[in-house]
């Protein structure tokens, strides 16, 4: 009873009785249950036979099929012993498909490095490969994946997700709305942002309690190329949002008067105001104290 082309929820919750299985809350176990959903994800990810695809979240394998199906490799993480040996059983003759059993975070802030070790292995096979993003991503873990995945290594061409709304929201957050923060400048500064489809909670199960988002987001090398130092550059970001009530009057004070004086020019009183297409400033006070001969640009994003 193969699971990849009978993802429905009386098909899942016969399967997990079969094989003793029950839905892990704390791994954010919500599986996508409609078909032509599916679909449009791997549409969205526009994936190539070039296009080596890693996965976290393997679950019961339905996504991962329909991605082999068009992808150079598909390379799938899943934390969940019982999934991953599930999945095994059903996708064990897909020859492109690579399952790891595997937290692909060693925390917060870092990948772990047996990831990019499995990825690079699939992208040495061919010249010309590239890697993409593609999964359900569990909920709990989708702001560290997507943030950290641009300073892996590899960097992903595009990441194709399905995440709580409330974070597609803040990825994709227009300068001075209640959701712009440092995740809108962080992936901004770097990619395109498209929310593809609002999700409600029937399309899963279990149902989460949280309406849901299909995200692409494009990496742009000429809005990449302009940051000298994206370890600097994020860190910075991160902290001046995470002290933005109580220091940022005087962190953005600080920065516009270095800007306008390594410009020849007073700051304005305009200028204080905190918008993304005037942000381009700003990252070069860390680089100041750090390396005083750099200057970051941060260009304005779409």
């Amino acid at each position: 009873m193969p699971i990849p082309g009978n993802q429905t929820a009386s098909f899942l919750r016969k399967r997990f009785r079969e094989v003793g299985l029950k839905p892990a809350i704390k791994h954010g176990q919500n599986f996508l249950i409609d078909r032509n959903l599916q679909n449009l994800i791997v549409d969205s990810a526009e994936l190539s036979d070039n296009d080596v695809v890693v996965e976290v979240g393997t679950g019961t394998g339905a996504l991962t099929a329909l991605m082999a199906e068009r992808a150079g490799a598909v390379v799938s993480f899943e934390i969940d012993d019982r999934l991953h040996q599930l999945a095994q059983e059903e996708l064990f003759d897909i020859e492109n498909i690579t399952l790891v059993r595997q937290d692909v975070l060693k925390n917060k802030n870092n990948f772990d490095p047996n990831v990019m070790a499995a990825v690079r292995q699939r992208i040495e096979e061919k010249p010309g490969r590239r890697l993409k993003l593609v999964a359900n991503l569990p909920y709990n873990i989708a702001t560290p994946v997507i943030s950290n995945l641009l300073l892996t290594e590899i960097v992903p061409v595009s990441m194709t997700v399905t995440i709580q709304k409330e974070l597609a929201d803040r990825i994709n957050a227009k300068p001075s709305s209640k959701d712009y923060g440092a995740l809108s400048v962080w992936i901004q500064s770097q990619c395109q942002t498209e929310l593809v489809r609002v999700m409600a909670p029937s399309v899963f199960w279990p149902r989460p309690k949280v309406t849901s988002a299909i995200i692409r987001i494009t990496l742009d090398e000429q809005l990449r190329s302009r940051i000298p130092d994206l370890r600097v550059f994020h860190q910075f970001v991160r902290s001046l949002f995470l002290h933005r009530r109580k220091f940022l009057r005087g962190v953005l004070q600080a920065a516009l008067k270095s800007a306008a004086a390594r410009r020849g020019r007073k700051p304005s009183a305009g200028r204080q105001r905190v918008w993304l297409s005037r942000f381009d400033s700003l990252p070069s006070v860390p680089h100041e104290t750090e390396r005083p001969t750099a200057n970051v640009q941060l260009p304005t994003p779409k």
